[in-house]
């Protein structure tokens, strides 16, 4: 009986230290007191989403689609949005569009 009670005590003893703990979550943040919300763009992913697929995994380029890992040597920024925006070649327009567009249009340029 003592050997029963005991494990009883045992377990219930690990059950609830298991359930016990500090909370190790992050405080959500409070939107920006603009107003406006805070949300940053990962350029680089949305290239990864959106471009890999016919210019290539390093995006070197292949077939008709030209490299771009060193687009921006060719092409400003607004040129690159521009061509974002309204494609050119086999490439059609407004595949990526507004913020992130921007956001692209800045990343891009800046691989030379």
């Amino acid at each position: 009986m003592k050997k029963q009670m005991m494990a009883i005590l045992f377990g219930a003893t690990l059950i609830l230290g298991a359930c016990g703990g500090e909370d190790t979550t992050e405080p959500e943040q409070a939107p920006d007191e603009s107003g406006g919300e805070t949300t940053e763009i990962d350029a680089e992913q949305v290239v990864q989403q959106n471009c890999i697929s016919c210019h290539g995994e390093n995006l070197e380029g292949a077939g008709n689609f030209p490299s771009l890992n060193d687009v921006g040597s060719r092409l400003s920024q607004d040129e690159i949005r521009t061509v974002i925006e309204n494609g050119r070649g086999a490439m059609p327009a407004g595949i990526i569009e507004g913020d992130e567009a921007d956001a692209v249009a800045e990343y891009l340029a800046n691989m030379k």
